[in-house]
């Protein structure tokens, strides 16, 4: 590596913006000639590229709400339907 050459995070003079973040495979431990790493170890951290790359439409709210009323009627119903049953109001 060129004993001149910026760290990963400091910013490059020449463009203004930051180098990307890979590690440097000279200073980096537990890499076999070529890049590879040993069976069982860990590579290296490297840059990733995070954000949605379209926008996402956020779900409706009133689908939890319909669905969270229909289980409560259902609930009442069918314990109103097991203690008119006990009570002796329907013949089954």
């Amino acid at each position: 590596m060129n004993p001149g050459a910026s760290h990963a995070s400091e910013p490059d003079p020449a463009s203004g913006t930051a180098t990307p973040p890979d590690p440097d495979p000279a200073r980096t431990p537990g890499l076999e000639p070529g890049g590879g790493v040993a069976p069982g170890d860990t590579p290296p951290d490297s840059a990733q590229t995070s954000g949605l790359s379209h926008h996402q439409q956020k779900p409706p709210k009133a689908t939890p709400v319909v669905t969270i009323v229909i289980a409560v009627v259902l609930a009442v119903l069918i314990a109103a339907l097991i203690i008119a049953s006990a009570v002796g109001w329907l013949q089954f």
